[in-house]
């Protein structure tokens, strides 16, 4: 059987081994350490922000965010609801009340149509906002940061799935109060597990370090006045994560060929729309995805199953899912249409173009 071809397999730079050997020799193979601050401020130099958490995961760092600006139980946090369920779990971890917002065509990302219309009408002001950069390609985010300026609802960028994506030359993660970015095994860089909080606000930085270090208070013995987590990066991920960025360019560059690749050759096939991109941005096009007008998409799942390559369907919307039947949900059909129609196919940083279009021959030899 053929080597498998992954959505997005861990790609490694080649300094990986050399930096976690360095840990080892240093016996700092607990969370803090020499890694974690520089990957920290490999983070901070990259994106341009003032302050960088390294945590356990991408979720975890959604979770910090909302308890540092004092999301409680009841409180209303709107959210993508064409997203991935780490998204929002946090949420629920608050014990507030998710309220999802459908996408739109241009970017499938939140429409900040539908947001503004929502925040015009409704009887309980939100929280917060967490909006996803959907497969790593920019929302609308000014328009969307500027109506959270003018509501004032915090905003916090799920840029999980979107490190090194920019709108108008700056990066997601950027433009809210607080940024999220993931290094769990698909992603564009890889720490096998992880996550970064970013935020201008140093205050923020600091209360969410306090509860990711399980809130304990500066004491030689252990005091504590509030309940904390245990979400600080292991060392040995850090220096994963040092290494990683070394390429973080050549990856995007790498996702966005890829992609290049796929439109080239199924150029010809009418009823394929591809995931569209906003003309003041550049995504990193974690994933590609797709759309096919006529065709089922689970025959192109189980047709390149047959040649071991990985794909997999867009996105379940939220509101669509079992555990959040009750929840509000402002939506026009656009991300349902997206779940029905859509497909990601494999996107890894070491496929050739050779791959891709063995993939797109068997996706046009399958079409209905």
């Amino acid at each position: 059987m053929k080597k498998r071809l992954f959505l997005s397999a861990p790609h490694m730079s080649g300094n990986e081994l050399k930096y976690i050997e360095k840990v080892f020799e240093s016996n700092y193979i607990a969370p803090l350490g020499e890694y974690v601050n520089r990957f920290e401020e490999s983070i901070k130099g990259y994106t341009g922000v003032s302050n960088a958490l390294a945590v356990s995961s991408g979720t975890a760092a959604l979770h910090l965010a909302l308890r540092v600006l004092g999301i409680e139980k009841g409180d209303d946090v709107l959210a993508s609801t064409f997203t991935f369920i780490g998204s929002v779990n946090a949420i629920l971890y608050q014990g507030a009340n998710p309220v999802f917002i459908d996408s739109d065509e241009a970017s499938w990302n939140l429409s900040p149509k539908l947001l503004e219309a929502y925040m015009q009408r409704c009887e309980k002001k939100p929280k917060a906002l967490i909006l996803t950069h959907l497969y790593g390609m920019s929302a609308d985010i000014e328009k969307i940061a500027q109506l959270c300026r003018q509501h004032n609802i915090y905003l916090i960028e799920d840029a999980a799935e979107s490190l090194g994506a920019t709108f108008n030359g700056r990066h997601t993660g950027t433009f809210g109060d607080f940024g999220v970015y993931s290094f769990n095994g698909n992603k564009i860089l890889t720490t096998s597990g992880g996550g970064m909080l970013v935020t201008p606000n140093k205050a923020w930085r600091d209360k969410a370090l306090f509860y990711a270090t399980q809130a304990k208070e500066p004491f030689l013995h252990y005091e504590h006045t509030e309940y904390g987590y245990n979400y600080r990066m292991s060392n040995v991920l850090a220096a994963i994560g040092v290494a990683q960025m070394e390429v973080i360019e050549e990856r995007v560059a790498k996702k966005r060929q890829i992609f290049e690749w796929y439109k080239k050759h199924l150029n010809n096939v009418g009823e394929i729309r591809f995931m569209p991109e906003l003309p003041q941005s550049r995504g990193n096009r974690w994933l590609t995805a797709l759309t096919f007008e006529r065709t089922n998409y689970m025959t192109i799942v189980d047709t390149l199953e047959t040649i071991n390559v990985e794909s997999r369907p867009l996105w379940k919307p939220m509101h669509l899912q079992p555990l959040f039947k009750d929840a509000k949900a402002i939506v026009d059909g656009t991300s349902e249409q997206l779940f029905a129609k859509g497909l990601c196919v494999a996107s890894s940083t070491t496929m050739t173009e050779e791959d891709v279009r063995m993939i797109c021959d068997t996706i046009k030899e399958n079409l209905e």
